[in-house]
């Protein structure tokens, strides 16, 4: 993506006639109807090459807005969709998205890039200007140009009338039908203490909250027109808001992404009032901290309260931010502005795009769109990568963080057990990432688009953005808690700083034993948080007794354990014995304390076979 100074000098050409303007996928808002340069000779014609995963790319669509509604007679704006994804490629995912971002004139959907490529271009998005008589005269790159389009415009007018080539004519935008659905393209979703859902009704420019079911509207707040006014939520208005989070006295702080703000509703009141924003999108050298009123922020994503402070996803500048409800400031508390992906202190780390976040009580997890990658911020606010290499790399593969590949994930959500699923949005999966293993696995699939999740006992709700419908899933049984999952859950436990002698006893059903066939029949695995508790003793062995060296320099954190034992029917006379696996994973809460014990010991226990479902045949 690119992200341009403001108003630069236009790059001027030499005098070359406009290339046609072809691609696979046709043409969107027009009537079905296909187009030629020849129809816009005339008219000032204006090419915005874009891809709708990008966040320049979107405000370039805001930027163009005002300049189509001043000059529609005599100035046509046509988006070339040129995909970076591979999901973008998917036309019915570009129909999408140009409904989501209430695109009002044609878009040429151009898959393999070919007009891409005879324009030359290099970087979303890129703006073309085209003159009345159908030759370039302008190109721009990255966002921020609406000033210097409009005085070229002008100069076109002027200059095209007095030759006699200028033609008025009415835009060849063709509106789609609407359709009738209770959401269109929510974004994100929040349980209220009622035990109701309060989800944003993103391309409609509202909040919506719906009942137990998550499906019948209880109430719709906001007019439904873009704005920016504060009221009660039959007259109060938005600008396509996505996150949502819940305060401490029952409000919900609203990122209402497209007038640059943070929003407060009382869903008791009914009453939306602005915290932080100005309504114009902030810029580079422009305050990053002050009082929230005064300071611009760029395009809030996500919310969500951790340690007493609102977290922002800033999508727009590639940061994370805070807003202090105490005093109502804002600051930044993470990324350097640059777009990227580079872990380290908080003023040191690059993001890219950040859509979606979830706290923990030491973790705040981070979606990073653009770099397809899961992120985490420690207490310290040291930024650290679990999923995730860069900004070309993604796809759908399961196994091993290391190698594991998302793709644009726009949601993010803590599930009971401390694991981490992921709304993997242009994969059309749920995605779960287990911090003890280090292991990423998918748990649902077929979900168009999905951006966000919330937990509901023992169900996750997923926004379907492109189904405009919250989707309900049973959760896997391993992510319902250590209790749920057959784990154990301690309290507190006192260790020595230095060596601590882990142990872990197994004890196997009676008639069972270790069933030895094919290696070894144990597994211990080991990881701490903060990463930094543990010197010496993380990752995966057969023994179940380990030393581990714990920091002194670290008062405490969580020790995650998992012990895994394999046993059969040892009777000599069962010809095909049954075989089972035993699975016990501890979440072991330490504080390190001179003179406490050195050593910690735990049971891992055979279930006996007889009140166990789900034991296996050995194959004879």
């Amino acid at each position: 993506m690119s992200d341009a100074a403001p108003a630069p000098a236009p790059r001027r050409r030499a005098r070359v006639r406009a290339p046609e303007l072809n691609g696979k996928g046709g043409w969107i808002n027009t009537g079905g109807k296909d187009l030629k340069l020849a129809d816009f000779r005339g008219r000032t014609s204006i090419l915005d090459f874009w891809t709708f995963c990008c966040i320049n790319c979107l405000h370039a669509l805001d930027e163009l807005r005002e300049l189509e509604e001043r000059h529609r007679d005599t100035v046509v704006i046509v988006g070339v969709h040129s995909p970076k994804f591979t999901h973008e490629a998917d036309h019915r995912a570009v129909l999408d998205a140009v409904e989501r971002y209430g695109v009002e004139h044609p878009v040429l959907d151009d898959p393999e890039r070919v007009t891409w490529q005879q324009y030359a271009v290099r970087a979303w998005p890129t703006l073309v200007v085209i003159d009345p008589e159908g030759y370039v005269v302008a190109q721009y790159a990255g966002e921020g140009h609406a000033p210097a389009l409009q005085r070229l415009v002008e100069e076109l007018e002027v200059q095209h009338a007095a030759k006699g080539t200028l033609r008025r004519a009415d835009a060849p935008y063709v509106a789609p039908e609407p359709e009738a659905t209770t959401l269109r393209f929510p974004g994100k979703a929040v349980q209220l203490p009622s035990g109701t859902f309060l989800v944003s009704d993103t391309t409609r420019h509202q909040l919506v909250e719906l009942a137990e079911d998550g499906e019948s509207p209880v109430r719709r707040v906001g007019s439904g027109g873009r704005g920016f006014a504060d009221g009660p939520a039959e007259s109060a208005s938005f600008s396509e808001p996505q996150g949502l989070a819940l305060l401490g006295d029952g409000s919900v702080v609203v990122a209402d992404t497209v007038n640059h703000a943070l929003r407060r509703y009382d869903p008791v009141t009914g009453e939306v009032t602005t915290l932080a924003g100005t309504g114009r999108q902030g810029r580079p050298g422009e305050p990053t901290r002050g009082a929230g009123r005064a300071v611009s922020l760029s395009s809030p994503w996500d919310v969500a309260l951790w340690n007493g402070r609102v977290w922002i996803a800033m999508a727009g500048v590639h940061q994370l931010w805070t807003y202090d409800p105490r005093d109502g400031s804002v600051t930044v508390a993470a990324g350097t502005g640059n777009e990227g992906l580079v872990d380290g202190p908080g003023n040191e780390a690059w993001f890219a795009q950040p859509s979606g976040l979830s706290a923990t009580e030491d973790r705040l997890w981070v979606a990073d769109s653009e770099t397809s990658a899961l992120r985490w911020v420690d207490l310290d606010g040291t930024v650290r990568t679990a999923v995730g290499t860069g900004l070309f790399d993604f796809g759908h593969r399961d196994g091993p963080a290391a190698r594991a590949l998302l793709q644009h994930p726009l949601g993010v959500t803590v599930l009971p057990d401390g694991s981490v699923a992921v709304a993997d949005t242009y994969n059309h999966a749920l995605r779960r990432y287990h911090p003890p293993t280090g292991e990423v696995s998918t748990p649902a699939t077929d979900l168009r688009e999905p951006s966000d999740a919330v937990v509901v006992g023992d169900d996750i709700l997923v926004v379907e953005s492109a189904r405009h419908r919250l989707t309900r899933l049973r959760l896997p049984r391993e992510a319902l808690g250590a209790e749920a999952a057959g784990g154990v859950r301690r309290e507190t436990t006192e260790a020595a700083p230095g060596t601590l002698r882990l142990e872990v006893t197994f004890r196997a059903p009676a008639g069972q034993g270790l069933d030895l066939r094919y290696g070894p029949a144990t597994r211990l695995l080991v990881s701490a948080t903060p990463p930094e508790l543990l010197r010496a003793g993380e990752g995966a062995g057969t023994d179940l007794s380990r030393s581990l060296e714990l920091n002194p320099s670290v008062p405490g954190g969580v020790l995650h354990v998992s012990a895994t034992a394999a046993s059969c029917d040892d009777a000599p006379d069962i010809p095909y014995p049954a075989c089972h696996v035993h699975q016990q994973v501890w979440e072991i809460r330490v504080r390190l304390v001179e003179g406490a014990s050195e050593r910690l010991a735990l049971v891992l226990a055979g279930v006996d076979p007889a009140r166990r479902v789900g034991g296996r045949k050995a194959r004879p």
